[in-house]
């Protein structure tokens, strides 16, 4: 696939587009968050944007959705939530499976980092459900009953995950037909 230089400005457009779309009513886990940091990961040349620019895009997103929609705690401004952590630490490793896969992007390669990616955000953020609350007891039967009552909420994640990526790849694929055919 060959390689077209793409400016920062449509990729942040893009991204915050995207971002913004946690806000509409939808059903649980059925979120942009996974496809915007494969997406930052696979067309960022600067991999510092690859990360600085989708994760600042899920903090602001969580910002408004914790203090305007939520509303966590009516006192006081909700900067982190409980769990942020985990969520983090899995949007950072899909960044990353997304920076490997830039170089041999194709749709075949998209569909199993979607799948991968959200089996990874699965595991992560469910392990941290897990470890840091009293939900659940802390041993492997409670390990286990937290992943197994989580797999409901898995089909939103992998939607959302098929989704969004194919929505923001296409739109920028799309770009880039129309970049060429100017050129």
């Amino acid at each position: 696939m060959r390689k077209i230089k793409l400016s920062n400005s449509i990729l942040i457009f893009v991204i915050l587009f995207a971002s913004f779309s946690r806000l509409i009513p939808h059903i649980p886990n059925f979120t942009p968050i996974g496809a915007i940091a494969l997406f930052g990961g696979v067309y960022f040349k600067n991999k510092f944007h690859a990360f600085l620019i989708p994760i600042s895009s899920l903090f602001l997103s969580d910002l408004i959705i914790n203090n305007f929609f939520l509303i966590i705690d009516n006192e006081n401004f909700t900067w982190f939530y409980s769990g942020f952590l985990w969520q983090y630490l899995s949007f950072t490793l899909i960044i990353i499976i997304g920076i490997y896969n830039s170089n041999k992007f194709s749709f075949k390669n998209l569909l199993i980092s979607v799948i991968g990616s959200s089996i990874a955000f699965f595991i992560i953020t469910n392990f941290g459900v897990w470890i840091s609350g009293s939900m659940y007891p802390k041993n492997i039967f409670g390990l286990i009953l937290c992943y197994t009552l989580a797999i409901p909420f898995y089909k939103g994640t992998l939607l959302g995950f098929l989704f969004y990526s194919f929505l923001l790849f296409g739109i920028m694929e799309f770009l880039k037909v129309k970049i060429i055919s100017k050129s």
